[in-house]
């Protein structure tokens, strides 16, 4: 137990040596500074714009006519209930071949 609180006193007194030699080596201090953003006044200026080009040069125009159901072209998107599934199961249980012969250990 000793060597752990001596430990952890040693520990915390490392970072705090560190901190304090990091804020005076480092140009750190506790006083305040305004941040200032610079200023880009070519990004801001008005000017026209680009050449139109287009994006999809490789691709050809296809299009047709009509309409396909959805039903045609979509899977079907929602399970079966699993009340419909219970009771597919009791219908395939109780159809199913029962044991003729019953062992019981006694």
């Amino acid at each position: 137990m000793k060597t752990t609180v001596f430990a952890l006193c040693f520990l915390c007194a490392t970072v705090a040596l560190g901190q304090a030699s990091a804020a005076g080596a480092g140009g750190m201090s506790g006083q305040a500074t305004a941040f200032e953003f610079q200023s880009h006044d070519a990004v801001a200026a008005q000017h026209s714009m680009g050449a139109e080009r287009n994006l999809l040069e490789s691709s050809a125009n296809s299009w047709a006519q009509g309409e396909r159901p959805l039903w045609e072209v979509a899977p079907v998107s929602h399970p079966t209930p699993l009340g419909d599934s219970a009771r597919l199961l009791r219908q395939k249980h109780a159809s199913a071949k029962k044991a003729e012969f019953v062992w019981n250990n006694n």
